[in-house]
């Protein structure tokens, strides 16, 4: 899956490069060219050998599976540490007191929806071998913390700057951190807005609904008092501050809106091997460093490599040495707004059940930099925390969220998956899962299988969760339903199972009765997979690569077919993209053309069907799939004579790309690249300030140019409604790829990119950028002597003194 937590922390900083940890200080560069110890750490239970290959991947010899998870937390710490800190101080709410006022709202936010129950119980839900691993987890980086408090010219650059020092860990951290907003109630409040105003229709071109499904306003809710005001503090949640002065125009928004997956499992009897494959390649925001940290784990009883992310235990997509799994973007609608009636005379109580009742409060203080304290209440309805008040209209929101509920867990699902053996225990691990996730699953023993996870809500009778509901008590959930609600597959007949986040629930699915989801992305990046893998009849890991790597868009070739007689001066235009082959090539000149018309078409499409008075409600874009059939089929929305009016618009659109693309690239077509405007460049989010900047110079750039759309299997977006002078940058996409050749371990490869780090004294900071530009995964070196063989550094760390 495209990781929300990670997403989260990307969107907070923004900016076309997200976050960056400080990968490693000089003593830990060398360390990496020589054998090294470390010795004296708290928490660790014997010595740990620690391998690294010439990507900086860490590989993890450990006598104990909990003295690899604290290896884990110590590596994850050297290599992320402010990254890894951001993130926490950011899902506690003490962003405030470190970058000052302006914080204070998102840490409120924060707050409000921290875990409120019994952390302690929570924790003593998982298993003694998963509650030992978080622990040690933890004690792993409080042990690299100690580190710098014994020698503070250690500490990265950004906390010299800022003068702050790191946080300690809890393990209950791992526990009360819950927030992974989806960002399906701005939906919500969006569809009132335009239920209010008679353009409730509209909405189905902006996100059409699946399966086919008819909006409908609750009984009781006055959509005529619903505003954006009613998202408040989750609104803040979902769309936090920036650090950066460089975050682009809608970025938040657009991230959200592109970040997805592909993932593809072959069962034996359609491979070359006759063992199962398992492909994976998540979509996130590009940045520095990438969203993936690689890290291979060993110990007797775990042995497990892939690629997680800073702050959650383990790996996300990898394998051990039974299983390997893969995870994309599932669609569950996974929150709801509940309006609340309170009280003229007393705004914390509200109407519910048939009687006023009072609002749970929590007082809280939030530590401001440079000001005094700031002394916050948090507010609790039945329906959950309350994100908005409006005592003058006698009204308040409160939501609902599956992630909040006990027995949810977002940060240690990965030690039960890492630890799994077959298809059962896999499964049984994803049970705690909140994120909506596709897994995909291979064993050695020839199996593959598809298991959808993720909190899915029980909803009162009348309510679908596609707009908000009178929180009167008619509509409160009834709790959340069992992981066997949701769909899977085990050994499915046709020999493969793929996702790339479209609407897969399967025939026959009680979706209305469920109602998992209506809310789902196009299927063009599958429609490609299943293409591909269906007519290949023996896939190879090479095939794999291959298709990961595919830029064969489906949609450009429609769209192109649509394209009319055009005048003579932009015949050669029309000949260019009559001939092209669909592929969206960075040196393509057809593609940059098609690119740049697509741009055009869309606004020329949004203009034409959405009136200006509800633009502020539904900003667009319209729905590809949605473009691609009106185009087809235009109807009267077109005017008296529909085709006429969508043949002007598309040589319009056309007579408009070429200008643009001549004063861009210049006169000469042949000159024209993709890859010219389809550039990407990566920064440090506090690039702006001029320590940063001169500690950390710049990837990338105007000489960087990649392949490649939204809609392609090579997923790089870019932003073509973006309101800045770049709206074709590449900003997100694949950066972490993965091929399991399941069994056969040692032929699975990988990328990472940029690389490994983000300090750029490292040798890690950007050294997978050349590779996967040029698609050439690398090893994802997995045995004992493999790893030996590879190994270019060594650091062994010791335990301290036992008290």
């Amino acid at each position: 899956m495209h990781d929300i937590r990670c997403g989260r922390r990307h969107l907070l900083l923004g900016g076309a490069a997200s976050l960056i940890g400080l990968a490693t200080t000089p003593a830990i560069a060398r360390a990496k060219r020589s054998r090294t110890v470390v010795d004296g750490l708290a928490g660790l239970g014997a010595p740990v050998e620690v391998l690294e290959d010439r990507w900086g991947v860490p590989h993890v010899r450990a006598a104990s599976i909990p003295d690899a998870f604290f290896a884990n937390g110590f590596l994850v710490a050297r290599d992320r540490l402010w990254e890894l800190d951001f993130g926490h101080r950011q899902s506690l709410g003490r962003l405030a007191e470190v970058f000052g006022a302006d914080f204070v709202e998102s840490d409120t936010a924060s707050r409000l929806f921290l875990f409120r129950g019994d952390a302690a119980a929570e924790l003593a839900r998982f298993s003694p071998q998963v509650q030992d691993c978080a622990r040690a987890y933890v004690a792993g980086i409080n042990a690299y913390l100690a580190r710098l408090r014994a020698d503070p010219d250690l500490l990265p650059p950004e906390f010299r700057i800022f003068d702050y020092k790191p946080l300690d860990w809890d393990v209950l951290d791992l526990i009360r951190i819950r927030a992974e907003a989806t960002g399906n109630t701005e939906a919500e409040i969006r569809r009132a807005r335009l239920a209010a105003q008679g353009g409730l229709a509209l909405d189905g071109l902006i996100m059409p609904l699946q399966p086919a499904h008819d909006l409908s306003v609750p009984n009781g809710l006055d959509v005529h008092a619903v505003s954006e005001k009613d998202l408040g503090l989750f609104g803040v949640l979902q769309n936090p501050p920036s650090l950066s002065r460089a975050a682009l125009p809608d970025d938040t928004r657009h991230r959200r809106m592109n970040s997805g997956s592909n993932a593809w499992v072959i069962a034996p009897s359609r491979t070359a091997t006759r063992r199962p494959i398992l492909a994976n390649d998540p979509h996130l925001g590009f940045g520095m460093p990438g969203p993936r940290y690689v890290i291979h784990l060993s110990a007797p009883g775990l042995d497990v490599i892939g690629g997680g992310t800073a702050g959650m235990p383990g790996v996300m997509q990898g394998h051990n040495g039974h299983i390997a799994f893969g995870r994309t973007n599932f669609h569950i609608d996974q929150e709801d707004l509940f309006i609340l009636r309170t009280h003229p005379a007393h705004p914390d109580r509200y109407f519910h059940d048939g009687a006023w009742k009072s609002m749970e409060t929590l007082h809280t203080r939030i530590a401001v930099r440079g000001e005094a304290d700031r002394d916050v209440t948090l507010r609790y309805a039945a329906q959950g925390p309350v994100v908005s008040t409006d005592p003058a209209r006698h009204r308040a929101t409160a939501v609902s969220a599956t992630w909040l509920y006990p027995g949810a867990n977002g940060l240690l699902v990965n030690i039960g998956l890492n630890l799994a053996h077959d298809w059962d225990t896999f499964r049984e691990a994803l049970r705690v899962h909140t994120s909506p996730t596709n897994f995909t699953y291979a064993d050695t023993t020839g199996n593959i299988g598809w298991q959808a996870a993720g909190g899915l809500p029980s909803r009162a009778d009348g309510h679908d969760g596609l707009l908000p509901a009178p929180g009167d008590g008619r509509y409160d959930w009834k709790g959340l339903q069992p992981l066997e609600m949701l769909p899977s597959t085990f050994n499915p007949a046709r020999g493969w199972f793929g996702t790339s986040n479209e609407m897969n629930l399967p025939p026959g699915y009680p979706a209305q009765e469920r109602r998992v989801s209506f809310e789902w992305r196009d299927a063009f990046r599958y429609n490609r997979v299943a293409e591909v893998l269906q007519a290949l009849p023996r896939a190879s890991v090479a095939d794999c690569v291959a298709l990961q790597h595919d830029t064969l868009s489906r949609l450009a070739l429609d769209v192109v077919g649509l394209l009319p007689a055009v005048p003579t001066d932009l015949a050669q235009e029309a000949a260019m993209l009559r001939g092209w082959n669909g592929r969206v090539e960075a040196d393509s000149p057809a593609a940059a053309l098609y690119e740049v018309w697509w741009t055009h078409l869309e606004r020329a499409l949004y203009a034409l069907l959405i009136p200006a008075h509800l633009r502020d409600i539904l900003p667009g874009p319209i729905d590809a799939a949605v473009q691609l059939a009106l185009l087809r089929t235009p109807d009267a929305r077109f005017g008296t004579a529909p085709e006429a009016v969508r043949d002007t618009m598309m040589i319009d659109a056309l007579r408009q790309a070429v200008a643009e693309l001549r004063q861009r690239l210049g006169p000469v077509r042949a000159a024209w690249r993709w890859g010219a405007l389809h550039t990407i460049t990566l920064h440090h989010p506090l690039a702006h300030i001029p320590d940063i900047s001169t500690q950390f110079p710049q990837i990338g750039g105007a000489t960087t140019g990649t392949g490649g759309d939204s809609y392609t299997v090579m997923a790089r977006w870019y932003n073509p409604l973006a309101k800045h002078h770049a709206p074709y940058i590449a900003t997100g996409g694949a950066s972490y790829l993965m091929v399991c050749d399941v069994g056969a371990w040692d032929n699975s490869v990988f990328l990472n990119f940029p690389g490994q780090c983000g300090d750029p004294r490292s040798p890690h900071y950007a050294d997978f950028m050349p590779v996967w530009l040029k698609g050439q995964m690398q090893p994802l070196t997995f045995s004992a002597h493999r790893v030996r063989a590879a190994a270019v550094g060594r650091v062994t760390l010791q335990p301290g003194e036992k008290s």
